[in-house]
């Protein structure tokens, strides 16, 4: 595959995320949904919606989000609306929470690593194209949180991130913790989740990441440590592989002091396992060219 073009700004502001986005010379096309982390209750980093307005309203997207598998108070719709509200997404945007009512959409994984099907919230039929806007950082469990962690556990729904965490072993979050896969066998599985959604959108997406507010530990985590490593700017790409690739190594030839602790995050996990992962699935490339402006 040729390299991908991964723009990066070091300016961190609301404009500039629509500036790296033009960069992209990409039109989304009909409906635009627009994937973002609400954010766990009691989480400090994620990022506000106030930091996203100029970008949502210059696509004119919807918000969208869905149920998590875990305790909190996004597992659920009716606590997740409120918080929500609480956050202050659903006093800006429209937001449609793609999972709130089922039957979940079922997309399958053509030749995929670990799974044969994605669960994923049925609103996602509503929609045309999609923009990922992602918050990278650290996570306990996949090592980081990019593009690629927004596309697979970020658009399944309930039932899909069960799946996706036990390696296709249950649908039921209740099972979750006691069925949890092996490490890699979780990571190929987010692969080719991930693999699902860049197919059902046939090109119809563009992807940011941000990268400030950079933790070991994700937005969904109620109790995060603080961030560890210096802000270091915003990356706009059409490959999510590429995407997640460069942020990594921005990380690693930083001179913050910070990027150890954030890369031993990384490296325990294997969280690089993913990106290696997605490439052979072709979701994207590893190899790509960083465009600053």
């Amino acid at each position: 595959m040729e390299k991908a073009k991964v723009y990066f700004t070091k300016e961190l502001s609301p404009e500039s995320v629509v500036k790296v986005f033009k960069m992209l010379g990409k039109e989304l096309p009909g409906k635009v949904a627009i994937k973002v982390h609400s954010g766990e209750q009691g989480n400090q980093n994620y990022l506000r919606p106030e930091f996203m307005k100029p970008m949502v309203e210059y696509v004119n997207g919807t918000i969208v989000e869905c149920n998590t598998a875990y305790d909190g108070e996004r597992n659920y719709s009716d606590k997740h609306k409120k918080l929500l509200e609480n956050h202050g997404w659903s006093k800006i945007f429209k937001v449609d929470l793609m999972d709130e009512e089922g039957p979940d959409l079922v997309l399958e994984v053509s030749n995929g690593k670990i799974l044969k099907e994605n669960l994923v919230g049925k609103n996602m039929a509503n929609y045309d194209s999609m923009l990922v806007l992602s918050h990278f950082k650290g996570h306990p469990m996949g090592g980081y949180g990019g593009a690629l962690k927004q596309l697979s556990i970020g658009c399944a729904s309930t039932a899909g991130k069960a799946w996706i965490h036990t390696a296709g072993k249950t649908k039921n979050q209740n099972e979750l913790w006691d069925k949890v896969a092996k490490q890699d066998e979780f990571l190929e599985a987010m692969a080719d989740s991930a693999k699902t959604i860049v197919k059902y959108f046939k090109g119809n997406m563009a992807f940011i990441n941000v990268m400030c507010n950079m933790s070991v530990d994700c937005d969904c985590c109620s109790v995060a440590e603080d961030p560890c490593i210096k802000d270091i700017g915003i990356l706009a790409s059409l490959d999510p592989v590429a995407i997640d690739q460069a942020c990594i190594d921005l990380v690693k030839n930083s001179n913050d002091e910070g990027k150890e602790h954030f890369l031993e995050r990384v490296n325990s996990r294997h969280g690089t396992h993913t990106i290696d992962v997605a490439a052979e699935l072709e979701v994207g490339t590893k190899n790509y060219e960083l465009i600053p402006f």
